[in-house]
């Protein structure tokens, strides 16, 4: 319309619609660059959420603000400040009727002043001993009821949201029996819940009595439960949270300003709540702190809202076994943190979704794991890296498509790249240039018309992989270099070596055959102990299984032999220095090997002298060979190491 304005500024109604989805492989990437590093593969996962999609929103920014606002509570005032506000009123009103009876003569007046004078110190024993005085100033006796309005309306608006105008009421018989009948029902209703009877009809028939006095309208008995139990459970942590002093004189003042009748249902009803929800926070205190006197309501919701916002933070912080982000309640964020982190909470749980949606992670009973899919990803990644610091030019590049080129023609072909030394496939060749150029004579080659034969070895090797998982290897930083050489060596036989049959061993202690999901989430091996003898026992029954295959071993370490299998009962020994017994075990294994006829290379981390000569030794005697890589040579020493000992001595 012509005379029209708009104006435009930045979304501000929560996630942007139009911003583009979040990659979810640069989340898998991420996760795998922590895990290729040396971190923990669970840990990688949960800082992926505790960070956030490119590093804000996460768990952790949500966490920092809920404790934010929960230190903020904690100062929120003085809990006591029912007490001291009862106490103020009483004050004043003693003070008007003193003013009143010296104003009068008589005995009576006299009397009347003795009866105040001797008054306990107690606020709640005073209030309790004025019940049946007769007041004689009209100002005094209307401070007095103020006292026991005031609380008493304050307890029943805590406990019920809609009952502040009744409560104030509370003098008129009519509304003390609405009261007294409400919650004599109520109890009702939860006794029979409680003992598992069908309550649908009742609940419906008390949300018709008396539903005006709950404006949440809870759906079920769950529900109104849930919202009862809460309140009940923050004003018991009232009472917790005050000295014993404090608790005694507050507990006088509501006896007294409820009744005996709505105090006794009132006791009962948090009977029936507590049973029917134990989880609930009942026993917990909490030292609050400020100079603001805070009324009974006030008081109560602090503490309520402290136990909201630590359910919250637990629900954050994603440590408990089985923990999703389901967990999380979003309007209890929105509630106490604002709608901004909701948002962000859905964002996380979208992200969460979307990866598993994909194939990228699965849930086990310990929480997010890698799935085979993301694995492949991350192993691939890690021979990239390795390949990329390969500086033997190009015939070093062992591409998939280059593999096997020494072997027969398997009938496809592949365009021609730098460095290749397959054979031409002519056909091929001149159907592409004549294609791109025409059928004239004589034919144009280019460089993109060139094609060369696909071969496929036939020759197949069984390999045994054996990676150091002992806590040196973690302390020296060398866990990131060996997970990643072992995920890349398992990628490379996958794709460019299918035929060979690889088996990584990792080895502390003890040692157990690791399959590549569980080689991304090994952990340090807190335990002492570096059992080579059982890694090479593991190998040689690995090699065993595949006789006509070319049998290689390499083992990754940095410590020499320190834990061998007893031979009495199985069960690892483990001694340092290294026993006689324990090199013997393990040297006994090597020679088998080295009989069987395997390539044994080992890959030594660090410069202990004893792992030197140990390992020097052990090359000597299986005629095998020693490598002293660097940290970041590890990878392409033991894949090119691999590539070569699988031509191996058959």
């Amino acid at each position: 319309m012509a005379g029209n304005r708009f104006r435009y500024g930045q979304w501000r109604g929560g996630p942007d619609p139009l911003a583009p989805p979040y990659d979810v492989r640069a989340a898998v990437d991420a996760v795998g660059a922590e895990v290729l590093n040396g971190g923990s593969l669970r840990e990688a996962l949960r800082d992926l959420l505790r960070r956030g999609p490119d590093g804000r929103g996460g768990l952790a920014d949500l966490a920092a603000r809920a404790r934010r606002l929960r230190r903020e509570a904690l100062r929120r005032g003085d809990l006591d400040g029912a007490v001291t506000r009862a106490r103020a009123l009483l004050d004043q009103a003693l003070a008007a009727e003193r003013d009143e009876l010296r104003g009068r003569d008589g005995d009576d007046a006299r009397f009347a002043e003795a009866v105040l004078d001797n008054l306990p110190r107690s606020t709640a024993r005073a209030v309790a001993e004025l019940a049946g005085y007769d007041w004689t100033s009209a100002e005094a006796r209307r401070t007095y009821q103020r006292i026991m309005d005031g609380l008493r309306g304050e307890v029943l608006e805590q406990r019920f949201t809609g009952l502040r105008d009744a409560a104030r009421a509370a003098a008129d018989p009519e509304a003390q029996q609405q009261l007294a009948d409400m919650m004599r029902d109520l109890n009702d209703l939860l006794a029979r819940h409680a003992r598992a009877e069908d309550t649908t009809d009742a609940f419906a028939e008390f949300m018709r009595r008396h539903g005006r006095f709950f404006p949440e309208q809870p759906r079920d008995v769950e529900e109104l439960i849930d919202v009862l139990a809460r309140r009940a459970a923050a004003g018991e942590r009232l009472m917790r949270s005050l000295s014993d002093r404090q608790r005694e004189e507050l507990a006088g003042l509501m006896r007294q300003s409820l009744g005996d009748r709505l105090a006794g249902e009132l006791s009962q009803l948090d009977d029936h709540l507590r049973s029917l929800r134990p989880d609930l926070n009942w026993q917990r205190g909490e030292r609050v702190r400020g100079d603001q006197p805070l009324g009974y309501g006030e008081a109560a919701g602090a503490l309520d809202e402290i136990a909201e916002l630590d359910e919250l933070l637990d629900s954050l912080d994603q440590d408990q076994a089985g923990a999703t982000l389901d967990d999380v309640d979003v309007d209890t964020v929105a509630r106490t943190l604002g709608r901004d982190a909701a948002d962000d909470v859905r964002r996380l749980r979208d992200l969460e979704r979307e990866l598993r949606r994909q194939g990228w992670v699965s849930r086990d009973s310990d929480g997010l794991t890698l799935s085979p899919k993301a694995l492949r990803r991350l192993a691939g990644t890690a021979l990239r890296r390795i390949f990329a610091d390969l500086t033997a030019g190009p015939r070093g590049q062992h591409d998939l498509r280059t593999a096997g080129a020494a072997g027969e023609v398997s009938g496809s072909s592949r365009q021609w790249e730098y460095g290749d030394e397959q054979p031409l496939d002519v056909v091929r060749t001149l159907t592409r240039a004549v294609r791109r150029a025409g059928t004239g004579v004589p034919v144009q080659l280019a460089l993109e018309d060139f094609e060369v034969v696909e071969t496929e070895r036939r020759a197949s090797a069984a390999v045994v992989l054996c990676v150091d998982l002992s806590y040196s290897m973690i302390s020296q930083g060398r866990w990131g270099p060996m997970k990643q050489t072992a995920l890349a060596l398992s990628h490379l036989t996958a794709t460019r070596f299918p035929q060979d049959a690889l088996q990584i061993v990792g080895f502390g202690r003890e040692a157990m055959p690791l399959t590549q999901q569980e080689l991304a989430a090994a952990e340090p091996d807190m335990q002492q102990g570096t059992n080579l003898q059982h890694a090479l026992r593991l190998a040689g029954r690995h090699l065993r299984r595949h006789p006509g295959a070319e049998p290689v071993v390499l083992v990754v370490t940095d410590g020499e032999p320190t834990a061998h299998l007893d031979p009495d009962d199985g069960e690892a020994y483990f001694h340092w220095p290294p026993l006689p017994e324990t090199i013997e075990a393990t040297i006994r294994e090597v020679d088998r090997l080295t009989r069987y006829g395997a390539t044994l290379n080992l890959f030594m981390l660090g410069d202990d002298p004893g792992l030197r000569r140990f390992v020097d030794a052990v090359a000597r005697r299986s005629k095998g060979r020693m490598f002293t890589p660097d940290l970041d040579d590890l990878g392409e020493y033991v894949v090119s190491d691999y590539l070569r000992a699988r031509h191996g001595r058959r």
